[in-house]
């Protein structure tokens, strides 16, 4: 039977239409500026689409020890501390889905109370340095390391788990930690992928944590960096390109904001068919 076209049909597709373009177009206009000859930048003749094609700031950019040395610090900072959240998570969440624990309802009680109060950044900024993680990549990683939506999250996607599934592993002689481990873990790649993915990203972007935690200039991570590579000018004011020509700071901070922001953006088709499923399922089971 064909598809009938109607008013709403129209609108619906005209309004992702509008989506798309509002959120596509800074980053093609990023990217053009980025790419293009400064002569054209400097008119403001740049839209959508390099003019003068030139590569000089890409040059500079990935020359830098600054930004490669804060490329290096977020990727160490984004895999360890997406590793520590999802393992912290995924056991707390399998945990509190045994109603033969002690005190599961207590447990999912106060994880429900954390998402509306917490203790606030001043006494959170003491715990860390009282611990002595201040300079550290643990205060980087630990804090942070587990979000009580994504834990709940996780667990209503855990109960959906046929529990004749957990009962034949104990037939077969394992506890609940190889149960976990071998059967109910693989078996939930979805959410695991979903779930790690927001917190990738926001330890990816995160700003806010290195500037209270960190003062040792070799642990910023690239966002510190950037910020304050924009903020001063640093790399724009004495360098100039091959032929000699003035470095144009919007061209140079715009190539850093690619460099900051395409990887990142390209994991995610890769995950994208586990991560629909995964926020699906997880937010409406339970």
């Amino acid at each position: 039977m064909k598809q009938r076209i109607t008013v709403f049909s129209i609108f619906n597709l005209m309004l992702m239409l509008g989506v798309v373009v509002v959120t596509l177009y800074p980053f093609l206009y990023m990217l053009a500026v980025s790419l293009s000859d400064s002569t054209y930048v400097m008119k403001g003749s740049v839209t959508w689409y390099p003019k003068g094609l030139n590569l000089a700031m890409y040059e500079l950019v990935l020359k830098d020890p600054r930004i490669m040395k804060g490329f290096l610090n977020t990727f160490a900072y984004t895999v360890l501390g997406t590793l520590i959240s999802l393992t912290i998570t995924a056991f707390g969440a399998y945990a509190i889905t045994k109603k033969e624990m002690m005190f599961a309802k207590g447990f999912t009680l106060m994880v429900v109370i954390t998402l509306f109060f917490s203790g606030g950044m001043i006494p959170t900024f003491l715990v860390v340095k009282s611990y002595g993680l201040m300079d550290t990549i643990w205060a980087m990683v630990l804090p942070n390391a587990v979000n009580s939506w994504n834990l709940l999250v996780m667990t209503s996607f855990f109960r959906g788990i046929p529990k004749e599934i957990e009962e034949s592993g104990k037939m077969d002689g394992l506890n609940d930690i190889a149960i976990a481990i071998r059967i109910v873990f693989p078996m939930s790649k979805a959410v695991f992928t979903a779930i790690g993915l927001f917190t990738a990203v926001g330890l990816w972007n995160d700003f806010f944590t290195p500037l209270l935690y960190l003062r040792d200039v070799n642990l910023f991570p690239l966002s510190v960096v950037l910020r304050n590579i924009m903020l001063a000018g640093q790399m724009a004011t004495e360098a100039t390109s091959a032929q000699g020509d003035a470095i144009v700071t919007e061209s140079l901070k715009y190539a850093v904001l690619m460099v900051a922001t395409l990887p990142i953006l390209l994991l995610y088709p890769f995950l994208q068919k586990y991560f629909d499923k995964g926020v699906l399922v997880g937010s409406i089971k339970g």
